[in-house]
C-alpha cells in the first residue's frame, strides 16, 4: 500500500532547508512511522560516525513507537545494518562505510533532562513531545550542536495552553519550522472499519483530541460519558456465576483526612464488574482511623476465609498501609497512579460500556458524575481535576491503570 500526500511531505521535508518538522494530530494516522524512517534516511545520508537521539516519554515508550517499527521495516533490513543494544539504549546502524547511532531516551519527569546532559548531537526525534517536561525537550535540543543538525517533533495534541504549542506551534516562522496536521484519514493502511473502532474508543475532549486532532481543554464534567442506564446495572443484571468465575481485585484510595475507599472488582476479561464499595470519611464521622482499623476493614470487606482472597491494588502514595497489608500477608499492588493516561483510559472503557457499577455503590456513581476539570490550571496549560469527590474515581483509575493490558482500553500493547 502506499503513502498518503503527507506522509510522502515528511520524507521529502528533509531536504526544504527547514530546521524543524512538527507532526501533530490524530492517534493512529500514520505519523510516527513514517516519521522514524525519514529522520534515519536522512541521518545516515548526512552524517557519518555521529549520534543522534531518538525520544519518547519513556525509554520504553520509545522502544515501542520507534525502535522496533524500524527493526522490523523490510527496507531498511534489505538496505542497512540496524542493531539494538537494549542494555545500552543504542541503534547502530550503518551501510557502506557510514555507521552512526541512534541512543534512546525517556522524558518522563523534570529529572530526565539529567540523562540527555552532556552528550552532542546530530538530531533528535521528540516522540510524544506535548507528555514530555519542558526542562528535557530544552535540554535535548541544547545537544544539537552539530552542523546540519535537525529538530523533529511528533505529538497528540494538548491543552491549547501548552507550552509546546505556544513556544514551537504559534512561532512557526521564527523557529524555522514546518507543520504538518495530521487526521486518521491520513493513514492509508486504516480500513473503514479499523477507522471506525477508533472513533469509538474516545468521546468528549478526549475525541476531540485524538479522533479530530484539536487542541482543547478539558471543560467541565471529565467522564461526561457516564451514562447511569448503561454503566450501571443491579443484581439481577449480574452475570449468573461471575463470583467464581471472573477474576476479582480490590482497589483501593488510601485517605486519612480524606475519604477512604474500597472497590470490589469483578473482571471477566469482557466487562469489569464493580460490585461493591466501602468508604469511611474521618471529616463527616469525627474519627480519623489507623492503619491497623483499616486494614481489619480492608480483610472483613473482602471476606477472611481464603477463598475469597484476591490482589489488592492500593494508591502507591500510602507506604504505611500496604506495609501494614503486606505484615498481614495480603497480596498488594501497588497502583499506576498516571493521572491523565488513567482518566483516558477509564473514559474510554466507561464509553463502551465496558465499565458497569451496580448501584448500591452510590458514593462512585456520584463523584464519576460530579468530578471537573480544574480551569484555572488549564489557563495555565496545565491539565489536571479539580482534586475534590475523586476518591472512588482514583481508585477505579488504579484498577485500569495497573491490571489491564493495553488492548482492553484501546491502546496498543
Amino acid at each position: 500500500m502506499g503513502l498518503s500526500d503527507k506522509q510522502l511531505e515528511i520524507l521529502r521535508w528533509p531536504y526544504t532547508g527547514r530546521r524543524a518538522l512538527i507532526c501533530d494530530g490524530a492517534v493512529r494516522s500514520g505519523k510516527t512511522s513514517v516519521m522514524s524512517l525519514s529522520f534515519l534516511l536522512w541521518a545516515m545520508g548526512a552524517f557519518d560516525r555521529r549520534s543522534l537521539a531518538l525520544c519518547g516519554k519513556t525509554v520504553g515508550s520509545a522502544e515501542r513507537n520507534i525502535i522496533q517499527p524500524l527493526l522490523s521495516m523490510t527496507y531498511l533490513q534489505e538496505n542497512f545494518t540496524l542493531a539494538y543494544s537494549r542494555s545500552e539504549h543504542v541503534l547502530t546502524v550503518t551501510r557502506g562505510p557510514k555507521t552512526n547511532r541512534f541512543y534512546v531516551f525517556g522524558g518522563r519527569d523534570e529529572s530526565s533532562y539529567m540523562l540527555i546532559q552532556g552528550v552532542t548531537l546530530a538530531g533528535v526525534l521528540l516522540d510524544e513531545v506535548a507528555l514530555m517536561p519542558r526542562s528535557f525537550v530544552e535540554q535535548a535540543l541544547a545537544r544539537c550542536s552539530v552542523s546540519g543538525a535537525k529538530l523533529w517533533f511528533n505529538c497528540n495534541p494538548d491543552v491549547p495552553e501548552h507550552w509546546f504549542r505556544k513556544e514551537w506551534l504559534l512561532k512557526l516562522s521564527e523557529k524555522n519550522a514546518t507543520h504538518l496536521h495530521f487526521r486518521m484519514e491520513d493513514n492509508p493502511s486504516l480500513s473503514p472499519e479499523t477507522l471506525e473502532m477508533y472513533r469509538s474508543l474516545y468521546t468528549g475532549v478526549f475525541k476531540r483530541r485524538y479522533i479530530d486532532g484539536e487542541w482543547t481543554a478539558g471543560d467541565g464534567l471529565i467522564y461526561d460519558m457516564f451514562d447511569e442506564t448503561y454503566n450501571t446495572y443491579d443484581d439481577s443484571g449480574r452475570p449468573a456465576g461471575l463470583y467464581w468465575t471472573a477474576t476479582r481485585y480490590i482497589a483501593c484510595d488510601y485517605g486519612t483526612a480524606n475519604p477512604f475507599v474500597l472497590l470490589d472488582i469483578y473482571d471477566d476479561g469482557e466487562v469489569i464488574w464493580v460490585d461493591n464499595e466501602y468508604r469511611w470519611s474521618s471529616r463527616e464521622t469525627l474519627r480519623q482511623k489507623t492503619d491497623g482499623e483499616y486494614g481489619d476493614d480492608l480483610q472483613d470487606f473482602m471476606g477472611r476465609d481464603p477463598q475469597y482472597f484476591c490482589p489488592v491494588i492500593v494508591d502507591p502514595s500510602a507506604a504505611s498501609f500496604i506495609a501494614e497489608l503486606q505484615r498481614r500477608g495480603v497480596y498488594v499492588i501497588a497502583g499506576d497512579n498516571d493521572v491523565p493516561d488513567g482518566i483516558r483510559r477509564v473514559s474510554s472503557l466507561l464509553g463502551r460500556r465496558i465499565i458497569r457499577i451496580h448501584r448500591r455503590c452510590e458514593g462512585l456513581t456520584g463523584e464519576l458524575c460530579s468530578y471537573v476539570w480544574d480551569s484555572k490550571a488549564a489557563l495555565a496549560g496545565v491539565e489536571k481535576p479539580v482534586k475534590n469527590l475523586d476518591h472512588g474515581p482514583d481508585a477505579l483509575r488504579y484498577y485500569v491503570n495497573t491490571c489491564l493490558p493495553k488492548w482492553r482500553y484501546g491502546e496498543e500493547g
